[in-house]
Formats: C-alpha cells, sequence, structure tokens
C-alpha cells in the first residue's frame, strides 16, 4: 500500500480502543469496541494510517453504535463527479488498499458535519459489509406546510426541532453542525404515502430568485474562452433574492412571493439549499478501485449521494438498502447509486432505493469537448459540467472514440490512450499513442470506449424518490428483471445527455423484463415511464437492440413509452392496465409514441388503459401497429 503520512501526536495512538489478533500472513484482523463510540474518528483513523507498517485483512466493529466527528479526521481536496468539489474529511481513507474487509457486525455508524463515511482510492477487492449509515442532523430540512394566503399569496411551513434554523437578511437559513443551507431545491411531499406530492411541479420549486432589477454595463464582460453558466460564478449573475420570509411564531415561518401555486396545507415542504453547494458528503465514494462488495449495508442519509463510483471495475451491491430514518422524508440528497466510466461488472441486486432526492442509479460515461489541437497526437480537452471537473476520461490504452454529434451518436474514428495532464480542473491535455486523425476538430467529443459495464439491476425496490429510477447509458450488456418503480419521474430513462451533464453512452443490448411499473410520473411531467431521448434534436440513431418484455405497467396517466433514435426494439408480452391512483394529468396522450426509430415490433401485448390513441407514430413509421 502507498504509505500514509500520519501527522497524529502520541496521545491520539493511546486513545486506540482494539483487540489486534495476526488472522493470516498477508494481514492482522482488527477489532473495535464501543468503548470508542462516542467519537471513533481518531481510533479509527489512527490504526488506519498504520497500515502501511502493519497490514489489516479485516475491521470489524463490536456491535453497537458509533459516532464520527470531523475535528480529528483525515483531510484531502477531492473532485468527485457529479458532487462539489470538497475538502473530504474521513475516519476511513482507504487509499491503497487490498483485499481488506469491513464488517460493521450490525453496527450503526453516526456522522456530524461534512464527512465521507467511505473514501476509497486506488484499492482492490474492498468489502464493506452489516452496517447500516446515518447523520445526527441532516443535511436537507423538512417542515410541514400549515398554512396558505391566496389573497396574500403566501404560505406557513413549520419546523420541528430536528431543524433549527435562522432569518437572516429576510431569508431562511437552515443550521446544522458545521454545515447549513438556504432554501434553494425544494420539493413536496405527501405523509400519507412518505412519497414525492402527487402532482408537485405545480408547486415547487419555490421561487428563491428573480432577474435582477439593475445590472450596469455588464454586456462589457467578454470571455476569450467558454464559459459554464451554470458555474457558482455564472449562475448568481443577473439573479437577486425573490422570497422574503419572516417568523410567525417559534417554529414557525411565513414565505412571502412565491410564483407558483401555493403548496397545499399538510404536504412535507424539503428542501436541500443551493444546487451548486449541496452535492458534498456523499456515503461512498469509490474511484481508481478495482473489486467493491456492499453486502447488508443500509444508508439512511447522506449530503450528496449513496455511492458514487469512478473510473472502477466489478462493483457489486447486494442489499443495498437506501431509505430513510427517524421519520424523515427524505433518504440521500441525490442519487442512490451513481456510476461513471465504470467497467467490469456492475450488479445491484435485492436492493432497496426509496426517497432519495435524485435517481436510483445512473451509469454512464463522460463527454470531454476538444478545444485544441496541439500538435500530431496531443489535444487539449475541456470538462463540461462544473461537477465533473478533474474526471480522467481513462486509463493507458483505453480506446477512445472521437464524436460529431451533429453527425453521428457514434464515433467516427477512435485512438488509444498514452496520457492525461491535467493543467486545472476544467481543463487537461490528452495524449495519444497514434497521430490524430484530419477529421478531428474542435468541438468534437472524445468518450472512453471502455468505460462501461456489463450492468444488472435485480429484485429492486425502487420508489418514493424525487427523480428517476434508472438512468442508463451504457453500450454494454444491461438487464433490468424483477424490479418495482415507482418513481415521481421516468421508472427508466435511456439518454444521450450531450448538452449539460455531457454523461456520454449510447444504450445498447438493453433488457428490461418482469418488472412491475407502478404510477410513475406522478409529479406533473408529460413523459413517458419509460423514455428514449437524446439531447440533439435530430434523426440519427442512438440506440440498439432494446427488449422490453413480461412487464406490468398499471399507471394513472396514459403515457407508457417514449421512442426516439432506436434501432431495434421489440416490446412483447407486457400488460398495460390504468390504476385510477390518481386524477390523469394528460389525458389527450397515446400510450406509446415512437419517432426517428426503425425496427419496431410490438406483439403479444394487452392494453387495458383508457388512451384514445395507444399508438402515435411519426411519417416514417406510419404502418406500424401495436398488438
Amino acid at each position: 500500500m502507498p504509505k500514509i503520512i500520519a501527522r497524529w501526536s502520541v496521545f491520539i495512538f493511546a486513545l486506540i480502543s482494539t483487540n489486534i489478533y495476526a488472522q493470516n500472513t498477508v494481514g492482522e484482523q482488527v477489532l473495535f469496541n464501543t468503548s470508542i463510540s462516542d467519537d471513533a474518528t481518531p481510533a479509527v483513523l489512527a490504526r488506519i494510517l498504520r497500515a502501511d507498517k502493519e497490514p489489516i485483512s479485516e475491521i470489524k466493529f463490536e456491535k453497537g453504535t458509533y459516532h464520527f466527528y470531523p475535528d480529528k479526521a483525515y483531510e484531502r481536496f477531492t473532485r468527485i463527479s457529479n458532487h462539489d468539489d470538497v475538502m473530504a474529511k474521513t475516519a476511513l481513507p482507504l487509499l491503497g488498499f487490498k483485499e481488506l474487509i469491513i464488517d460493521g457486525q450490525g453496527s450503526t455508524f453516526i456522522y456530524h458535519g461534512r464527512m465521507i463515511p467511505f473514501l476509497i482510492e486506488g484499492s482492490q477487492n474492498i468489502t464493506v459489509q452489516n452496517v447500516t449509515i446515518d447523520w445526527a442532523m441532516p443535511f436537507h430540512s423538512e417542515g410541514t406546510i400549515v398554512a396558505n394566503d391566496e389573497k396574500n399569496n403566501t404560505f406557513d411551513v413549520q419546523f420541528s426541532d430536528e431543524y433549527p434554523y435562522e432569518i437572516r437578511n429576510e431569508q431562511l437559513i437552515f443550521l446544522k453542525e458545521y454545515y447549513e443551507h438556504d432554501l434553494g431545491q425544494s420539493i413536496l411531499y405527501d405523509p400519507k404515502r412518505q412519497a414525492i406530492a402527487f402532482d408537485t411541479e405545480s408547486y415547487t420549486s419555490i421561487t428563491t430568485v428573480r432577474n435582477s432589477k439593475v445590472q450596469h454595463n455588464f454586456d462589457k464582460i467578454k470571455y476569450k474562452y467558454k464559459v459554464d453558466p451554470r458555474s457558482k460564478v455564472e449562475k448568481v449573475r443577473g439573479k437577486e433574492n425573490n422570497l422574503k420570509v419572516e417568523e410567525i411564531k417559534p417554529g414557525t415561518v411565513r414565505i412571502y412571493n412565491h410564483k407558483k401555486k401555493l403548496p397545499p396545507v399538510g404536504m412535507i415542504m424539503v428542501c436541500k439549499g443551493d444546487q451548486s453547494l449541496n452535492r458534498l458528503a456523499p456515503a461512498f465514494r469509490i474511484t481508481g478501485t478495482d473489486g467493491f462488495n456492499a453486502n447488508n449495508v443500509t444508508v439512511h442519509h447522506a449530503g450528496g449521494m449513496g455511492l458514487i463510483a469512478e473510473n472502477s471495475s466489478d462493483l457489486i451491491l447486494d442489499g443495498f438498502h437506501v431509505k430513510p430514518s427517524h421519520g424523515r422524508m427524505v433518504s440521500t440528497s441525490a442519487d442512490a447509486t451513481h456510476f461513471v466510466g465504470c467497467r467490469g461488472k456492475v450488479v445491484l441486486k435485492n436492493c432497496t432505493f426509496n426517497n432519495q432526492l435524485d435517481d436510483a442509479t445512473n451509469v454512464h460515461g463522460t463527454y470531454q469537448e476538444v478545444i485544441d489541437i496541439l500538435g500530431d497526437n496531443s489535444i487539449g480537452v475541456r470538462m463540461g459540467h462544473a461537477q465533473q471537473q478533474g474526471f480522467a476520461i481513462g486509463k493507458k490504452n483505453d480506446t477512445i472514440g472521437l464524436v460529431d454529434l451533429q453527425k453521428s451518436f457514434f464515433g467516427y474514428d477512435h485512438l488509444t490512450l498514452k496520457s492525461i495532464t491535467p493543467i486545472n480542473g476544467r481543463y487537461q491535455i490528452i495524449t495519444f499513442n497514434e497521430n490524430i486523425p484530419p477529421t478531428l476538430k474542435t468541438g468534437d467529443l472524445i468518450e472512453n470506449l471502455e468505460g462501461y459495464p456489463d450492468l444488472v439491476v435485480q429484485n429492486c425496490n425502487i420508489s418514493r424518490n424525487r427523480a428517476r429510477g434508472l438512468l442508463i447509458s451504457n453500450p454494454k450488456n444491461t438487464l433490468i428483471e424483477n424490479n418495482f418503480f415507482s418513481t415521481e419521474m421516468e421508472a427508466i430513462l435511456v439518454p444521450v445527455e450531450s448538452s449539460h451533464w455531457f454523461e456520454s453512452g449510447n444504450a445498447a443490448n438493453l433488457t428490461i423484463r418482469n418488472n412491475t411499473f407502478q404510477d410513475n410520473q406522478h409529479s406533473g411531467f408529460d413523459r413517458g415511464v419509460i423514455r428514449f431521448v437524446t439531447d440533439d434534436d435530430n434523426d440519427n440513431i442512438a440506440f440498439k437492440n432494446i427488449r422490453i418484455i413480461d412487464n406490468e405497467f398499471n399507471q394513472f396517466d396514459n403515457m407508457i413509452l417514449e421512442i426516439s433514435n432506436v434501432d431495434g426494439l421489440l416490446f412483447e408480452g407486457n400488460t398495460i392496465t390504468n390504476s385510477g391512483t390518481f386524477p390523469m394529468l394528460h389525458p389527450d396522450n397515446p400510450a406509446i409514441k415512437v419517432k426517428a426509430s426503425k425496427n419496431i415490433v410490438f406483439k403479444k401485448n394487452r392494453y387495458k388503459g383508457k388512451a384514445k390513441n395507444i399508438l402515435e407514430t411519426d411519417d416514417t413509421m406510419s404502418k406500424l401497429k401495436f398488438r
């Protein structure tokens, strides 16, 4: 293992409360007992920092509840894909570890403030099992709508003692341990269903900003290079606070100036602060790691994703449960799981992904834009999204595709990677083993053709959350079977996201079978339960070899399936019924829309819904029939 230099004084080592005995010649088995439970950070970290000289094969915890504080935690600057860049603090910096098992033996780890429970980098064959992760104070806040006033356009929210706040310059600020956030992103939960409220898009997000009334000479600012309008600096320009907040009585505040419908009384308003500041403490951060297993792990909360994995391989989650605790509506404040540039196999089985504030999982690569052609075999590339800064597109000798999305969603040529020279978070120099072709031009994109896994999602419950169930941008092989979906937006979204998140990958060889889809898209969006879509508005084929078979769709609204830019889709043996759970939001929709596609087949399906027109197609597929 790489040597980790510890700057700890002798008294910290005296705090270690372990029984250590030799397990084998590879490493020791370490047992922590509950005498360290008030703050386990110093003892656990001290042993980890000695592992270069005293290797560890297994870490066990006597069953109990262990608290972890950041004050004495290991700290390093960390760029995390789809998160904010942070000074990460952790008690478990697993940097360059091999063949390590961490067994909580049924313990609960409670974190305080901005910490990353498991920071795993450059490691091999790591297993985490039998542990529950939670935070003493969540990174989001929840309050009950107790009144609304249409005449004065106000609504009142009551917050329990779990959510301390102050009003600062007429703005509501939630106070946490080592952290605070404003209203920022918000959504409604229905406490009866303990799920995202029906038609929440009519009421949220709460309108926190408006266009600035005064701007002078802003047009004089000119940039030589491309600027991200969603960056922390640029996104606030031209905006000012819209809301005014006042306290009616202790624990109850009144909010003025909201521009959507006033939230209904009895709903739970959930808010997690500004979008560019609220993803900073995932429960698991895994990068550059080959072999990771999570068995019987529960994540009740995290200030970001439950698990984010980058440039890693062979990740198996069996019984990985993301669900809220303590009567909270929300579990993680972003995705339950997320995989970027991963390869080998990714398996999610027997998992629960409930009540998170984003998707259950997202599997994709990363597009990087060619900014400079620097020589015969070198280019300069730019990271498109602020939360992709520092991302390495691959490793030596990986196959890199060259893409011009105006012409095709598939690469027109490929090269092999020789080296990456990071210049700053946004800009890198990429050198190839071969000379670049004359067809390459600035504005083209590159993607790693090897940075995708064989994906399996089996026997999972995906429900009650904000946003989607699964986002699949995976050209390898994907099997989604025997799962239950009930999500606020699409149950399964198959995209090419090339303009905002710059997430690469054209799905192919995708099988969706024996799943149950129950009342998805219930927040108000006019979209299908399963949806194929590209950011680029053209008729080029993006997705191939799709099989959707033997599923049950029990949907309150009409739209089941949106097919776009697909070559080869079989929809067979599916049953579609109308649940009647909610009133229909888009009664004029068909059940299925097809455009810019070919080789689409429907057969042996049963339709018992309420759409007047089951199938709607563009002119190229006017003879297509639903069967």
